[in-house]
């Protein structure tokens, strides 16, 4: 079968093309813009990649469109799509069709750090040797691609509370039919289509009715939107991670080293071991925590686990060392939401110490371009030293306000080249520089290292 993928460099959508490629079928597909890496990657696999919505790239009709959720009404293909009656589906209804209805499958779904957990839990399955199916919205450096079939039964996919598709609004995860459900966590966002944390809770409700009674529930004790959600209608046994005050109740790491690069690992006050890893931050306990536990409901004890996660690699874009001038180093991180830029921040200051840490932050997701963070943000920086944050195109609000919101000193500059001077001008041996962005950010990385090596004078 011919299988043509609007929107296909998308890390989900790209994903799909590899799978499908690996049944079997003959696959290309088209994007408003083809770049790497899931371009070159795609193109490694034989798949047929083209720029743009233009007609001819329908010259040789396939015979199935998978839709991607970037896509609506308008666009030049989807409209040549229903013109014709060409079938048609979501990414997510064909994965269910094609894949997920006869795999076990471990969906790990939440607001924040969905992407690391899948991507450690994976690795785990890999580890002990079950050769799982994945599709994770990065790219996991303990493997080669961001998806793959794998082999029966096991499937890891990080399931995205966003909607499927503009023809079916729901979230893509309840097309995934877990057995095995994480929820990292709930909070509000994707203000672009949902109105308020009641309307995302009622998504969740729609997966947690999904899973079978046999299946199992993951989260942490801690959330109350999590709580008031399974609450409502839960068929399902549940485990959760748990904090200090209560650490014989549940899934629980104990901090050897203030950074969490070492905690030891405990369920219901037994202890199976120490993770030594080399990533920072309480939040990758967490998710370190939440792929030990699902993984150990796949058979594997929490001893392997363990194990595995000593040798993981944590995902590109997830606090990854960009580079080192002159004793400044420079992060790249994908927080784009107060609680995950808070918990990103409060990871380095533990790991660095009385070092300087310098955040420098694009608002670029459509929450935070809309403003509905802006009351919120300045505390979530508060552990930095200094601030720099870049008022981009399509930022309805005046990033100017945290200048005076922040309690340390904070540039705002709607151009990209000025930051940059003006970070490098401030920055000293020894500091450490987060960048915070879930897009490009204009190249600011290499921009930075350039800048403080003295190449750009």
């Amino acid at each position: 079968m011919h299988i043509h993928i609007l929107g296909i460099c998308g890390t989900f959508m790209g994903g799909i093309a590899a799978i499908a490629k690996e049944l079997g079928h003959r696959v290309s597909g088209c994007d408003a813009n083809v770049y790497p890496p899931m371009s070159t990657q795609l193109a490694a696999l034989g798949i047929e990649l083209m720029q743009g919505y233009e007609l001819e790239h329908f010259d040789d009709e396939p015979d199935l469109v998978i839709i991607g959720n970037a896509m609506s009404r308008g666009n030049t293909l989807v409209e040549y799509v229903l013109d014709r009656n060409i079938a048609y589906t979501s990414g997510p209804q064909w994965l269910l069709e094609n894949v997920l209805k006869d795999r076990w499958v471990l969906a790990v779904s939440g607001t924040h750090g969905k992407t690391t957990t899948s991507s450690m839990l994976t690795w785990i399955l890999e580890y002990a040797g079950m050769a799982p199916g994945y599709l994770i919205g990065g790219v996991p450096q303990n493997f080669d691609s961001s998806a793959r079939l794998g082999k029966a039964p096991f499937f890891v996919i990080e399931a995205d509370e966003y909607d499927t598709a503009f023809f079916d609004k729901r979230s893509k995860f309840v097309h995934y039919r877990p057995r095995t459900l994480v929820i990292n966590n709930l909070e509000f966002d994707h203000a672009d289509i949902f109105d308020d944390i009641t309307d995302i809770q009622k998504q969740f409700n729609h997966l947690i009715r999904m899973v079978p009674s046999n299946g199992l529930i993951l989260s942490p004790q801690s959330d109350i939107a999590i709580a008031e959600t399974i609450a409502q209608d839960c068929w399902t046994d549940t485990e959760v991670t748990v904090d200090d005050s209560n650490k014989s109740d549940g899934w629980y790491g104990e901090k050897l080293i203030a950074d969490g690069s070492e905690f030891v690992v405990s369920f219901k006050g037994k202890i199976f071991g120490t993770v030594n890893w080399n990533l920072i931050g309480d939040f990758n306990i967490d998710n370190g925590l939440m792929a030990i536990a699902a993984a150990r409901n796949a058979g594997i004890t929490p001893e392997v686990a363990i194990e595995a996660l000593s040798e993981f690699i944590n995902t590109k874009r997830r606090l990854e060392l960009r580079g080192e001038v002159n004793g400044v180093r420079v992060y790249d991180d994908f927080a784009h939401h107060p609680t995950a830029i808070t918990k990103t921040l409060a990871g380095v200051r533990n790991h660095v110490g009385e070092k300087r840490v310098i955040a420098v932050l694009e608002p670029r997701s459509n929450t935070m371009k809309s403003g509905v963070h802006k009351d919120t943000l300045a505390k979530s920086l508060a552990q930095a030293d200094q601030v720099f944050v870049y008022q981009g195109e399509g930022v309805t609000w005046s990033v100017d306000a945290l200048i005076n919101d922040c309690q340390q000193a904070c540039t705002v500059s709607d151009n990209i080249e000025h930051l940059v001077q003006a970070i490098a001008q401030q920055s000293k041996p020894n500091d450490t520089i987060v960048v915070m962005s879930n897009g490009g950010f204009g190249g600011i990385h290499q921009k930075l290292l350039t800048a403080l090596a003295g190449e750009d004078k």
